[in-house]
């Protein structure tokens, strides 16, 4: 079901996704945080870069929290605990999910969630990336023995989303946000 290549008309459906690839997927997204956090120096990680926006550390809060967010909406919906709805991405959710990414360019993040953004210190956003890939490891089971399409979780930007699609969410929010790493990096003056 979760791997299914077509949809009834014979045609490819970009929209579906195979667990194992997402998996990894994620799993190597995290791996660069991991590494970047190793290599950021400690002074810079809390603090405004050049360009201005977020700190490292308001990344790192930002995109674990929402990581682990969109990890429990995806279980939510194998477990069947989400809306039963026939209702699923809008416009938006569909080119994201087609192109696998965000479109090029700054974003702001949903009020909601932008709220939950604080700074954070380095060992905290370390404990964040254990537990998320704990998180992940059993989702990613889950999603191998009870992936369910119909059940689903309003995102707030991208419309009615399954487990599948949560899942594949959470990997595309990571690697976004790893383009972002690289932009603040980019902004402080290179020792």
């Amino acid at each position: 079901m979760l791997q299914d290549s077509g949809s009834r008309n014979g045609n490819i459906n970009p929209l579906i996704m195979n667990v194992n690839d997402e998996h990894k997927a994620i799993t190597d997204a995290l791996d660069t945080y991991r590494h970047w956090l190793d290599e950021i120096p400690e002074e810079q990680f809390g603090q405004t870069p050049p360009i201005g926006g977020w700190s490292y550390a308001e990344v790192y809060s930002h995109i674990l929290q929402a990581s682990l967010g969109s990890s429990v909406a995806a279980e939510k919906c194998c477990r069947k605990t989400g809306v039963t709805t026939s209702k699923g991405l809008n416009l938006k959710g569909m080119f994201v999910f087609l192109m696998g990414s965000f479109p090029p360019g700054k974003r702001q993040a949903p009020p909601a969630v932008a709220a939950l953004t604080k700074k954070i210190d380095k060992e905290e956003a370390r404990n964040l990336i254990v537990r998320l890939r704990k998180r992940v490891e059993e989702l990613a089971a889950l999603m191998h023995h009870g992936g369910n399409n119909d059940n689903k979780i309003s995102h707030p930007g991208l419309g009615m989303l399954n487990g599948p699609q949560w899942f594949k969410f959470l990997r595309i929010h990571l690697q976004h946000h790893i383009k972002q790493l690289k932009r603040i990096q980019n902004s402080f003056p290179q020792r």
